[in-house]
């Protein structure tokens, strides 16, 4: 069972299904609703356990009942997070999110700004059966300093670029960076995802840009490439970004090529954005091993 460290954040979600995204101040009626755990490097951490991999949570939480309520959650999914931490007097993260009939999402979050995210804390060392680390950005002092130590032991670094890093670091430490479409555009300037990935040069990080229906993008010595997304009937796309980035760390941890963990972690989205609630659709490894004889 490979084993993968993931550091971020953690919250909980309302998740509203609607008619139609807002557009105005008004009142609006969803029409199902869903309250779940969420998190970029959560969902990831639930992503690897439902795949099949062994997965641990390094994130910071409020004392309190949101807290509590995000712990269970994952528990119940067999995350371990016994290296995560419970901040007296801040508050835990929680996000509103409403879902429209085309799957596409608006989001609002809350993060207490008095979270403290000095990482003098962690552990001075990575277990030794850890087989890959993924960070978000949402706490780049975590993942920075859990990046270089899985980069001095020789294992894969995966950074979620959900947005452009305040510490350009980051990007400097990870093995492997997996941006988003909007996270490359405000890293780069550029809109095209081929010319974005090239004008970042060919430096020590494998790269790559996930583009939803339009498949991903990816860049290593030089030379960009393009796997396509599988077809399906969307019916909420969030967190399938979380899943996405979960599942190429767990398949880099299982020592699957670059190209492999892609087609592996785009069938493991695929699956997920067919199904509402968020983390609550993410897949098994039987439904993506499924899937993928299915497609082949």
């Amino acid at each position: 069972m490979a084993s993968v460290l993931c550091v971020g954040i953690a919250t909980l979600d309302y998740v509203y299904a609607v008619p139609e995204l807002p557009s105005q101040g008004t009142k609006y009626r969803a029409t199902d609703l869903e309250v779940v755990g969420g998190g970029i490097a959560a969902n990831a951490a639930v992503a690897v356990a439902r795949l099949g991999g062994k997965a641990s949570l390094l994130t910071r939480l409020g004392d309190d009942v949101t807290g509590q309520a995000i712990r269970a959650g994952l528990a119940a999914d067999a995350v371990d997070l016994a290296l995560s931490r419970a901040i007296g007097g801040c508050r835990s993260p929680v996000s509103a999110i409403m879902v429209d009939q085309a799957g596409e999402r608006m989001i609002i979050s809350y993060s207490d700004p008095a979270m403290p995210t000095e990482p003098d804390w962690l552990p001075q060392a990575l277990s030794a059966e850890t087989g890959a680390v993924l960070g978000d950005t949402r706490w780049e002092e975590g993942s920075l300093r859990l990046f270089r130590k899985a980069r001095a032991a020789g294992i894969p670094a995966v950074l979620d670029g959900d947005r452009k890093p305040s510490d350009p670091g980051l990007l400097a430490a990870a093995t492997h960076v997996a941006f988003s479409e909007v996270g490359l555009a405000e890293q780069t300037g550029l809109s095209d995802p081929r010319d974005a990935l090239l004008s970042l040069g060919s430096g020590k990080a494998w790269l790559a840009v996930t583009a939803g229906e339009r498949g991903v993008w990816m860049i290593d010595k030089g030379e960009v490439s393009h796997s396509p997304a599988f077809a399906v009937d969307v019916v909420d796309t969030l967190g399938a970004g979380d899943v996405w980035h979960g599942a190429f760390a767990l398949a880099l941890a299982e020592h699957q090529s670059e190209r492999q963990a892609v087609r592996f972690a785009s069938a493991a989205a695929a699956i997920k954005c067919t199904r509402f609630g968020g983390r609550k659709g993410a897949p098994t490894r039987t439904e993506v091993e499924q899937f993928l004889r299915e497609r082949t």
